[in-house]
């Protein structure tokens, strides 16, 4: 028998990986809803799918509608939902058309091919390696991504970025993304302001990014992951030298740490403030011959 589910209904926003850690059959909700969900069923691949998708981001990648998939998943708990409110209209039954050719990049632009279907395959995080192959990226460069599901999640993230993007599915697990900053006279937003820099060696940084003499302040609380990592990343990536990053988030990431050490960053972690971490990271300078 199942165990009695809990009375909160599932929402949209949240996670794949929360609904299936409330009740696993769940995976047989999702996987009659759409074919693309089948991918579910392997839990190799649930490691990374699932943890990064939301229920809403889910059921636009495999083009059904959010109201009836999130009802349809409350239903097999028992619960009864609350209409469904979400930022966008729910996607129709019906998958929107992929073109049968490849979008069009920017005339003698240079491709760069990153394809991440073996690590996702295996269940490994490939963000590092996409955010790697996005900070090397020149002006007249195009990112040419191959993955086995469409990759929501990361359309918000370079779209902060300044980056556009244009989709083709091969295959219902074969993928292809390109991403590419626009010329000058197509973009349609500016930069956001800037906020005024944190004081103090400790304050918190209450911008998404914000500078004060050689430190950079990061803030990533409240972002879901891969975000904070792939934030982290890129204002790595731009972070002039002899400068500090102060990533500010809410707890210790651990995820973060390996990948600063393989780059040769060195880093400290405070953990003395009690409504937030600090992590101070840096490159410490070259070590000069015999010491």
């Amino acid at each position: 028998m199942r165990p009695a589910a809990p009375h909160t209904p599932i929402a949209p926003s949240d996670r794949v990986s929360d609904v299936l850690a409330r009740d696993e059959s769940l995976v047989e909700v999702f996987a009659s809803a759409a074919p693309h969900f089948a991918k579910l069923r392997s839990r190799t691949l649930r490691r990374v799918m699932a943890r990064l998708v939301t229920v809403e981001q889910a059921a636009q990648m495999a083009g059904v509608s959010v109201d009836g998939l999130v009802g349809t998943l409350n239903a097999a708990l028992g619960i009864e939902s609350a209409p469904v409110s979400t930022s966008t209209p729910s996607p129709t039954a019906t998958p929107p058309a992929r073109p049968e050719r490849a979008p069009a990049v920017p005339a003698h632009a240079r491709v760069v091919e990153v394809d991440v279907r073996d690590d996702l395959r295996a269940g490994r995080e490939p963000f590092s390696r996409i955010m790697a192959a996005v900070g090397t990226l020149g002006s007249n460069e195009v990112l040419h991504l191959r993955a086995i599901f469409e990759p929501v999640p990361l359309y918000a993230v370079l779209q902060k970025r300044g980056f556009v993007h244009a989709a083709q599915a091969h295959a219902p697990d074969d993928w292809s993304v390109w991403f590419w900053h626009p010329v000058a006279s197509d973009a349609d937003a500016a930069p956001p302001d800037p906020s005024p820099a944190p004081r103090g060696a400790d304050a918190p940084a209450d911008a998404s990014a914000a500078e004060s003499g050689n430190v950079v302040w990061l803030d990533v609380r409240g972002l879901e992951p891969p975000e904070p990592l792939m934030r982290t990343l890129a204002a790595l990536d731009d972070l002039p030298a002899g400068h500090t990053l102060v990533q500010v988030n809410s707890r210790v990431p651990q995820f973060l740490l390996p990948l600063l050490a393989d780059r040769g960053y060195a880093c400290e972690i405070d953990e003395s403030h009690p409504d937030r971490v600090l992590v101070r990271i840096w490159r410490p300078a070259p070590e000069r011959p015999g010491g």
